[in-house]
Order: C-alpha cells, then structure tokens, then sequence
C-alpha cells in the first residue's frame, strides 16, 4: 500500500469502557461508544478503518484477536490507557495506519506516543510509507535485512524517477526496484511504483463499465505494465461523467476537442475526426495529460466499445500543496492537512510552523526550514523543487491563503514553474480561533484587517479601518503589534472610536489554539495595547456586539 492509502483514516471509532476514557474520548475528533467492547469492536470490525479503544492492551489483544486475518485488510488499533498517559500502536502499524494514527491521538490527548515498528524505532524509512510510492513485494523480507546492516541494492527502472533519498543503499542481496513493469515476486525483492503511467479512453455512449475494466486489464497485461503505477485517467471532456470512466476509480483529467486535435498521435482515426472533431482520443489524451516529453509506450488498443492507450511521463510531476495548519496543536488542524503533510517528499516552512507539525515528520521526509521574511525566496525554493519532479508541502499557520503563502505562490507559480500543480489545504484561521474562544463575536458580517504596514502603506490600512468603522462591522485585528511596530494598534484604535463608542466589547487573545492561551475582555476605550503582541488577534466588536455571561457576543438577527 502507499503512504496516500494509509496517512488519511476518515473513519475511526473510539471505545471507552470506563469514566475516564468515556471523559477523555470525545476530546477526539471521532465517533465514540462507551461500553460493550468486545461486542462493538465485533460488530464494526468491517465498518471502519480504525479502532482507538480506552482499555489495556491485554484487553485490546484478547477482544481484536480472533478477528484479525491481513495486515493490509484490517482496521487498525489504538490503545489509551487507563492513566491517560500513552497512546499505543497496537495492530496496523504502517499498512492500517496505526502508528500515524497513534501519533495524531497523542498529540490530540497530550499524550506520549508509543510506536514499536522496528524502523520507526531506529529511524530508517518505513518502505510500504516512501510518498510517491505504492509498495509490493517482501517488504518484511528487506526491512528485516536492513535493520541488520545489510542495507538493500537500489536501482530505477523508470527513466526520469530519482531513487528516494532516504533510502540506505548497499550491495544486497535484497533488492529495490523503481519500476511501472509487471515483476515476478521473489524473496528479498521489494518494487516501488511510481506514478508513472497516464492511461487515455475512449468510450461509446453508456459503454458497459466491466467491458471497459476488461479492456484496461487485458491491456495492461499483454504489455507487461502495472496498474498501480496508473496515475491518472485521461479522456475528451464530453466522457468526463461516463460512468465506465469513473468506474475505473482513478484520478480524472478532460480536454476539448481543440486540445486533443492538437497532438500528433501515431494512429489517427478521420473518422473519429468528422464525428466528435478529434482524429484521435486514447492516444491524444494520453499524451497530453502525462506532460512535455512523455512517450507512447502503449498505441491505441481496442474493444467493441471503448479505446486505450497508455503514455510514460518523462519524469515526476510536481506537486505543491500549501498547507494550513490552524492556529495552533493537532486539535484544531483538519485531517486532509495532516494528510497532505504526511504524503509529502520535502516539508518546507518557516520553522515555527515546521516545529507546529513535528509529529507529522518521518525518517522518509526531507525537511527545509527557513527563517521569518523570506517569504518570496521560500516559495520560490518550494515551486523549483516541486519542478524537479517533487511532492512538497508548504506549511503555513492558520489558513494558507489568509495572510499567508498561497498567494505569493500562486503569483510566482506562473514564472518560476507553471506545470507544478498547486493545492491549497484550507486551516482553522486565527480570527476564527480567537473568535471561537471570545463566544461569537463573529456572528453577523465582519471583516479581518493587517495593521502590519511592512507590505502595506499605512494609509491604506488607515481607509480600511476608516471603512470597517463607517459600516458597523466587527474588525479582527492580525499582526496588531510587535517590537518594532508598537503605535500602530493605537492609532487603529482611535480610528475606530470615531466610528463607535467607548464601551464597544473589544476581544484580545493571544496563542489562539497553543500552550499558554490566554483570553481578555475590554472595551474599545479602556483596551491596553501594551499587553498585545504579535501571537495576538484582536476582535473589535460592532454596534450590536455585547457580552453575554462573560462571552462576547454578535447576534445573527434571528430574533425579531
């Protein structure tokens, strides 16, 4: 299995059986019983992904026992125990996703992971966990023989895919092999294959899915490729919802007929052509999705009811997530960041927030930490090494796009490397965390303003808080004060008092979300700037804004 396969479990039941794992269970962010262990575990042994249960280990082993079969088809199991103090990886290390799963609860818990898997516990590179790869073969076979010194011999049959840097390399007689073609298992040999294949269809209208997966397979075979190292399906955009397509359950990219027309392709079809404008399809889709200098390593194959044809891609292609982690620890920041941190080759950030993500990081990451105000040569750094054929995550605080790296990326993007393919991971912004602390300060229309004027005129921000005030909305203040800009918090302030009176709640958190939280109630005349720094969101309350039992409070304006 790849690392993508195992690092997102979305589908996780905790069980408690006593008062303090049924107190300490819904502090996770999963589906949670109290009681009934061993007859709950039974009856969801094949409905979810994973099991977190609240009980000794030996209780754990005696109820999951006699339910296990495969390591590649069984959930996983976490155990917490009693004391609160350890959150064990008990069955499903690397192939159930245990052992990330372990990590994800003690950090949700405050707890201290225990993972016994003998290369997480030595630090060498789990083999079925290298991002960017799906994994066969004897795995267990190689990594034994590496945890004893007898590093494997590697080598890549691919062209254009670099061998993962982690890994140990030595004379062998075990083996790693990069490679998209069909091999024989054998004892001591463990192949990775790599995203390497694009496979182009066409299809009739409302072709039977099973003779389209029958073509596809019979295809691969008679050419000796590998179906895992299909990447993605390629195909003309009018079979973009045909569900022989979607069937095959892979990635989906769709091209006009303009763009298809455009390739040149070994065996064009006029009258293909006359009928849907483009002289090939499977060839032509193929080609075109697996990018500049892909060769056709499959010519157009046929049925009854559907075309295929396979390309090669002539090296990796990029891929840049820009990652929002939240404000602060695992609780607040969402599964599909975690996700992405984890199937990453190379994890960039500003350190703070590489520290942020610490127990996301495997012996299998590279890791590039750069300090604060190197914004823009940190994009860049993260745009030319995705280029390179790379997976990278750039990590950010908060969301990614507030106040953050997606913009500068995206900008640069269009120079630097236009054929990465950029994704913005959303997060829990500061504003929101603050808010969610505060009450619901942010319960009717409200707006978030930078009183950082290093990118920014201050002018600028001047109207905006000039604007915010005239329109009555509530104001988050972000990068309200730091050493060196200390009068800008009070000035905005005063801004705002022209707008609205002294006794406006006024909201101030610092560490939103981390350690050392802290949370201040005042008003608009009486706030202290002194007691703001940078780690500090400030909400400016509106007209309606009131404090409710100690909460601060915008109503929405359901009542009449």
């Amino acid at each position: 299995m790849g690392a993508e396969a195992v690092s997102n479990l979305s589908k996780v039941l905790a069980i408690s059986v006593t008062r303090a794992g049924r107190a300490a269970a819904p502090l996770l962010p999963y589906e949670h019983v109290h009681g009934g262990l061993g007859e709950t575990v039974r009856h969801r042994w094949h409905d979810v992904e994973a099991f977190v249960l609240f009980v000794a280990t030996g209780a754990a082993v005696r109820v999951v026992g006699p339910l296990l079969s495969d390591k590649h088809d069984d959930p996983a199991v976490v155990c917490v125990d009693e004391a609160g103090r350890y959150a064990i990886a008990l069955t499903g290390g690397h192939a159930g996703g245990a052992n990330a799963l372990a990590i994800e609860v003690a950090a949700l818990l405050g707890v201290e992971p225990v993972v016994t898997t003998a290369s997480d516990a030595t630090g060498l590179p789990a083999l079925d966990l290298l991002p960017g790869f799906v994994t066969e073969g004897d795995v267990a076979g190689v990594t034994r023989a590496s945890l004893d010194g007898a590093h494997p011999a590697v080598s890549s049959e691919v062209p254009g895919w670099v061998l993962p840097p982690m890994l140990r390399t030595g004379p062998g007689p075990h083996r790693v092999v990069i490679s998209d073609r069909l091999i024989e298992d054998a004892p001591g040999l463990v192949v990775l294959r790599p995203p390497s294949l694009v496979l182009g269809i066409g299809t009739s209208t409302a072709a039977p899915p099973e003779d389209v997966s029958a073509l596809v397979a019979a295809t691969l075979a008679r050419h000796g490729f590998a179906r895992a190292s299909i990447a993605e399906v390629a195909t003309i955009e009018r079979r973009s919802t045909e569900p022989a397509v979607l069937a095959l359950g892979l990635p989906l990219r769709c091209y006009s007929p303009r763009e298809l027309a455009a390739v040149e392709v070994p065996t064009p079809s006029e009258v293909v052509a006359a009928a849907i404008g483009t002289p090939s399809v499977a060839e032509a889709a193929a080609l075109l999705a697996a990018g500049s200098g892909a060769a056709l390593v499959v010519p157009k194959q046929k049925n009854a009811v559907a075309t295929v044809a396979v390309a090669r891609r002539a090296r990796p292609r990029g891929q840049l997530a820009v990652v929002g982690l939240g404000p602060g620890g695992a609780v607040h920041r969402t599964p599909a960041a975690s996700a992405a941190v984890r199937a990453a080759e190379v994890v960039i950030g500003y350190s703070t927030y590489v520290d942020q993500c610490s127990e996301l990081l495997s012996p299998a990451h590279e890791v590039v930490r750069s300090p604060i105000g190197s914004e823009v040569a940190r994009a860049r750094q993260s745009l030319e090494v995705a280029a390179a054929g790379r997976s990278v995550a750039m990590v950010c605080s908060g969301d990614a796009g507030v106040y953050a790296m997606a913009s500068v990326i995206l900008e640069e993007a269009a120079t630097v490397a236009s054929d990465v393919e950029v994704t913005v991971v959303p997060g829990v912004t500061a504003a929101l965390a603050a808010a969610a602390v505060l009450g619901a300060p942010l319960g009717h229309d409200h707006v978030t303003i930078s009183l950082s004027d290093l990118l920014t005129p201050w002018a600028a921000i001047e109207r905006r808080l000039r604007a915010a005030a005239e329109s009555d909305l509530v104001v988050a203040l972000y990068n309200p004060r730091s050493k060196g800009r200390t009068w800008q918090l009070d000035a905005a302030r005063h801004l705002l008092l022209q707008g609205r009176p002294g006794t406006t709640p006024v909201g101030i958190v610092t560490d939103a979300g981390r350690t050392g939280e802290r949370v201040t109630l005042a008003t608009l005349q009486d706030l202290d700037p002194t007691i703001v720094g940078m780690t500090t969101c400030v909400v400016v309350g509106a007209s309606t804004t009131r404090v409710v039992a100690g909460r601060m409070v915008t109503p929405r304006g359901y009542h009449p």
